[in-house]
């Protein structure tokens, strides 16, 4: 252990207590030793109590039936979720002018990401009511097992099979990381069999024997697996593992335009491939919080000032790292677009 592994080791030993996911990054959650000794179990048994915890308070503000299916499911889908004619004026926002963008490519599939401040907000008065649709946001953060604020932001999948020899990592079917949180997507066109469509595992949101056991075995060796993102946590997982585990195959989510997705993103998903090229563009929100915290309040990104801007202001910060020489964002700054222009990584 070198000297500075020493001074790491406190900043590492509180990420136990915390949203840590990465065996590869954090020596004690790569430990084989402390795995074997049921670190890893004792935090996913854990997190999944806390989050069983919060759920009996959030679901106050839930509809009975979405409640339920969520539930039983692991995810809710809303079709004609906007009104026709509020959905109608935020795709003439959202499609109708350049705005500031930033882009990041994983193999085949570039993710193009268009934060929405405050002021961006107030110019377009249908992407804010959607974007703070009260509906929208509860079910959220019931799918998060968290209260406050989630993240937002326009966003746009390209993804070319013909352009590079890498996959779409994200069209490894995975969980996210150990513990509930939260993904959402508002689709802005209409989802096909062949649009590179999100599927879930219905269900896989549940913290049974054997997704803990499964979960064990993974902590016994993710840290020096080859694929990078199961090393850093995002555990991925194979069909026929799937069925040892009781699970279904993933669901392909093909929907029409103005559907709403909520799903708890610690449940088996992904990117289902296509064979063509393909771009889609939605609304986006995302919620991950400590899965420790017995209370559903107290985020910071609800405070005055942050609001709204925690997004553009983690972004800045990064961009700040990167001038001192340190490592940058992964999303590249990419200048003002549309958001189904042409990739610029």
């Amino acid at each position: 252990m070198t000297p500075l592994n020493y001074l790491k080791a406190p900043i590492w030993l509180l990420g136990l207590a915390g949203t840590d996911k990465s065996p590869r990054k954090n020596p004690f959650l790569g430990s084989e030793r402390l795995n074997a000794w049921g670190l890893h179990r004792k935090r996913v048994r854990l997190a999944a109590r806390m989050a069983a915890h919060r759920r009996k308070l959030l679901g106050r503000a839930l509809r009975p039936e979405d409640q339920a299916f969520f539930d039983e499911n692991g995810y809710v889908l809303v079709r004609d979720f906007l009104p026709a004619e509020t959905y109608a004026q935020l795709k003439e926002e959202v499609f109708g002018q350049p705005l500031p963008c930033r882009e990041m490519r994983q193999g085949q599939a570039v993710t193009r990401m268009t934060p929405l401040p405050p002021d961006v907000l107030k110019k377009n008065p249908a992407l804010k009511s959607a974007v703070h649709d009260p509906r929208a946001l509860g079910l959220i953060r019931y799918a998060a097992a968290q209260g406050g604020v989630p993240i937002s932001f326009l966003q746009t999948v390209i993804v070319d099979p013909h352009g590079q020899p890498e996959k779409d990592p994200q069209s490894d079917v995975h969980a996210d990381t150990f513990h509930a949180t939260s993904k959402a997507w508002l689709f802005l066109q209409d989802v096909g069999e062949d649009d590179g469509p999100f599927c879930f595992v219905p269900g896989s949101h549940k913290l049974t024997p054997e997704r803990l056991e499964w979960e064990y075995q993974c902590s016994l060796t993710a840290a020096r697996d080859p694929r990078s993102h199961h090393a850093s946590g995002s555990f991925r997982i194979r069909p026929d593992e799937l069925e040892a585990l009781g699970l279904p195959q993933p669901k392909r989510m093909v929907v029409p335009e103005n559907t709403l997705i909520v799903a708890d993103t610690y449940a088996f998903h992904g990117r289902t491939p296509s064979p063509k090229p393909t771009i889609r563009s939605e609304v986006h929100w995302h919620m991950r919080r400590n899965p420790f915290l017995p209370w559903t309040g107290l985020d910071v990104k609800a405070l005055p000032g942050v609001k709204d801007r925690a997004l553009p202001l983690a972004l800045a910060a990064e961009d700040f790292m990167e001038r001192r020489g340190g490592r940058g964002s992964v999303w590249r700054p990419v200048g003002d677009m549309l958001i189904t222009d042409r990739p610029r990584v």
